[in-house]
């Protein structure tokens, strides 16, 4: 059976998941054409590959994430003009990648460093602050009145999160999303491909340029906030200042959105259950399956990027070296040969080994945060929900091939 698919489409993105099932079943190892690139769509393949950086690369990421397209005139003034004003290269910023771009051993030591803002007790103590956070937002959904999800809750959860992670001024939160939304919108959204006709480099300018300002400010007068760990100029291994501004960038993206997309799939998800809906409602201990369940069933990152360094030989097709491999992280989690009824969503299920957060030394080191952020928003919504019902259609989906989630979600609370 002859299966057709491009993973940088957006013919598929409504729904991508019967699409899925006919590439594991028929066509596990696919080449798209349009794209050139090899996808990856089985759990035990895509978990492989993931495992074994030595034969796939994570520069693909780079590559394909940051294609500005031909550089006509425009593009070209478009990048000068960025380089006048932040004084950074931007093909040095190509060229460098970032920490989801990179392998071992310079992929591993920053890793190491970054990390210093991630273990478990400095995870742990944002969950009274996510909480003063939540109850706020909660405060407007009120009997009578729409709520937009995403606007209301999703969003500024994780914004206000990371930007005090980092010492973000509370005034500059609105930035910080309008940032990650230009981000996006680059890398894998509408703007791909046409940055300097999207206007976008502005936005990544304004983003570079306030970076750049707090990274010397902390340098010369630290604080406690993320910033200030990475550059502290009392440690051999502080940072420069461009992989701190790389790190943060990715933080914006990998932080927010992930987040943002986790809750407004899994309550999305929930309307569309009631049984599930009603089941967690019933038994609120059940919510931190909940959000395994929905990472599952709905991943807020659909697919990553690899490049083969040799060639390899995957379920009997030669993948030539130098070759783009897209591991569909979405397909993975949707495999019936690790999950029972994988279209079914289920919150009592056994969700282990489902790779939303990915797999292997490029792990999401963030994947503790999100899990108590969604958590901690899951267990006050769940008990409204019952009370709620879906206005003004479907909601929209995020333009990205890359991350899932939907652009707005419009609640009605009953009176």
């Amino acid at each position: 059976m002859h299966v057709e698919y491009e993973p940088l489409s957006p013919r598929w993105r409504d729904d991508p998941y019967p699409v899925y099932r006919q590439l594991r079943d028929h066509a596990p190892v696919h080449f798209a054409p349009e794209a050139g690139m090899f996808c990856v769509s089985r759990h035990e393949d895509v978990s492989n590959v993931l495992v074994h950086p030595e034969a796939f690369s994570s520069v693909a990421m780079n590559d394909v994430l940051t294609d500005l397209g031909p550089i006509g005139p425009r593009l070209a003034f478009e990048l000068l003009r960025f380089l006048l004003r932040t004084r950074v290269n931007p093909f040095e910023i190509q060229r460098r990648g970032s920490l989801i771009s990179i392998d071992a051993p310079r992929h591993d030591a920053l890793r190491a460093i970054v990390n210093r803002g991630f273990v478990p007790r400095r995870i742990a103590a944002w969950e009274p602050r996510a909480r003063r956070i939540v109850a706020e937002a909660m405060q407007a959904l009120r009997p009578g009145t729409r709520f937009d999800l995403v606007e209301g809750l999703a969003v500024p959860l994780p914004v206000t999160i990371i930007a005090e992670m980092l010492g973000v001024e509370p005034e500059r939160r609105g930035d910080f999303k309008r940032w990650s939304d230009a981000i996006i919108a680059v890398a894998s959204g509408a703007a791909r491909g046409s940055p300097a006709a999207s206007g976008l480099l502005r936005e990544f300018g304004d983003l570079y340029v306030y970076l750049r300002e707090r990274v010397r400010e902390r340098r010369r007068a630290p604080a406690e906030d993320l910033v200030s760990l990475l550059v502290d100029p009392s440690r051999e291994d502080a940072l420069d200042e461009l992989d701190v501004i790389q790190f943060v960038a990715l933080l914006l993206v990998a932080g927010n959105e992930t987040t943002t997309n986790l809750i407004g799939n899994a309550v999305h998800a929930l309307l569309g259950h009631a049984d599930q809906l009603a089941r967690v409602a019933e038994e609120p201990r059940l919510v931190p399956e909940l959000v395994e369940e929905a990472l599952r069933f709905d991943s807020p990152i659909q697919m990553v990027f690899r490049q083969t360094t040799r060639e390899v030989d995957l379920r009997g097709t030669r993948i030539p070296k130098g070759a783009v491999v897209a591991l569909l992280l979405g397909s993975a989690n949707r495999d019936e040969r690790v999950f029972e009824d994988p279209d079914r969503f289920d919150v009592g299920r056994d969700t282990r080994g489902h790779l939303a957060f990915g797999f292997g030394p490029h792990f999401c080191m963030g994947a503790a945060l999100a899990r108590l952020e969604a958590r901690v928003a899951l267990e006050a919504l769940v008990p409204e929900l019952p009370h709620c019902k879906l206005v003004g259609g479907q909601p929209p989906l995020v333009d990205s091939f890359l991350v899932r989630g939907r652009a707005r979600l419009e609640l009605e609370r009953a009176a």
